[in-house]
């Protein structure tokens, strides 16, 4: 029985009782609400989501997204081709440093970094726009993602090049023992083949007091980012009379350059050279990207039995290295200099994307191909039909 002011209610039914009682049992894990409150609920939820439409929360936070994806797609370009050390904020901080006091007495490190912002603002034109016109807090949030996307990129490649290298030595040298592929601690001067490639030009790795200095790191025999690597050479073989003849031509350069610009099954192919007009000539950012200033770098660390990315091996500093890499492309001492440095950026197009010679085909020998072929039969057609009406 229930008790209501002003009477009493009848009692329930057996079969009225049986029946709350079974639904009371089905709904034992919610509380069983109306159909009007449910329907009250969804109008209510509805309405919210049309309130944030409209004031246009949802498009900013889409917006926000998209923005994010794209900042860090595009700072994975920073460490490939503008510095592979530099963070961006040290470059904008030098361009705003001679912006307020002009270029006088620059010391080099302060040089190489506002070349490294000349460099972000070619193959990011959007850059310096938008970063000087987004509030501070915003500016910081887009060169966090840029930093986040360069890093992952530098991270991918070094991973990439540190399983593709010891198949490339062994296939070329045939070293016994072949190179570990999992353990780097066997590759770098312990190793002989690869001690062969990073052994300094100016000292000969078949000599074994030489080798014997390196690995004890005795005086005389230290190996620092002041020489040129043998790996770097054509056929790992450099001139003493001559040291700028055959360097940056190596194979083992190219098949690292295509592995991560074009594709690892590109590496392959390496071989052939060309002759001709260069495919990408009017490409404006291509040849920059050829000089592949990163990708010796990371052929180092890769050879070497450094087992995670720093800045340092040893006596060896991948920055200073990494440095005078870039002064010998952009700093050329004169004309002669500079002219051969342009060659080698010409060989290193055609070793990487091949040649056309569709520039040297005659209007006969077009006229004949099938395209041009169609098209003719196509209005000879044409002008048939139009004959007969």
């Amino acid at each position: 029985m229930s008790q209501v002011e002003g009477g009493s209610q009848p009692s329930a039914t057996p079969e009225a009782s049986k029946s709350a009682a079974t639904s009371l049992a089905a709904t034992s894990s919610a509380v069983v609400t109306s159909d009007s409150a449910q329907q009250r609920q969804k109008i209510a939820l509805l309405e919210e989501k049309l309130q944030v439409l409209e004031s246009g929360h949802w498009l900013t936070m889409i917006a926000t997204g998209r923005e994010t994806n794209y900042f860090m797609s595009q700072g994975r370009a920073i460490r490939r081709t503008v510095s592979l050390f530099d963070n961006v904020e040290d470059l904008i901080t030098e361009n705003d440093r001679r912006c307020d006091n002009g270029d006088d007495e620059v010391t080099i490190d302060q040089d190489h970094l506002q070349m490294g912002y000349i460099i972000l603002n070619n193959f990011l034109p959007w850059f310096h726009p938008k970063c000087s016109a987004m509030e501070y807090e915003d500016s910081v949030q887009m060169l966090k993602k840029l930093r986040q996307g360069a890093d992952s990129a530098r991270g991918d490649d070094t991973s990439k090049l540190k399983s593709l290298v010891p198949d490339w030595v062994n296939c070329a040298f045939k070293p016994n023992p072949p190179v570990d592929h999992e353990d780097k601690y066997s590759r770098g001067f312990v190793n002989d083949t690869c001690g062969k490639l990073l052994c300094p030009t100016e000292l000969d790795w078949n000599n074994p007091t030489i080798r014997a200095g390196i690995r004890d790191r005795t005086d005389g025999y230290i190996v620092t980012e002041m020489s040129w690597p043998t790996f770097l050479y054509e056929r790992y073989t450099a001139d003493e009379n001559n040291l700028e003849e055959g360097l940056f031509k190596s194979a083992l350069l190219v098949q690292a350059f295509k592995s991560i610009f074009t594709s690892p099954s590109s590496a392959k192919e390496i071989d052939s050279e060309g002759d001709g007009a260069d495919i990408i000539e009017n490409n404006r950012h291509a040849k920059r990207q050829f000089s592949g200033k990163k990708v010796k770098t990371h052929l180092r660390f890769a050879l070497s039995s450094v087992t995670s990315w720093c800045s340092v091996d040893g006596d060896f500093d991948y920055v200073q290295f990494w440095y005078h890499i870039v002064d010998f492309f952009e700093k050329a001492p004169g004309r002669v200099a500079q002219q051969k440095v342009d060659r080698l950026l010409a060989w290193w197009t055609r070793k990487v994307f091949g040649t056309s010679h569709c520039a040297e085909l005659s209007d006969a020998a077009k006229s004949s191909m099938s395209v041009n072929a169609l098209a003719r039969q196509r209005v000879q057609e044409d002008d048939a039909l139009f004959d007969s009406e």
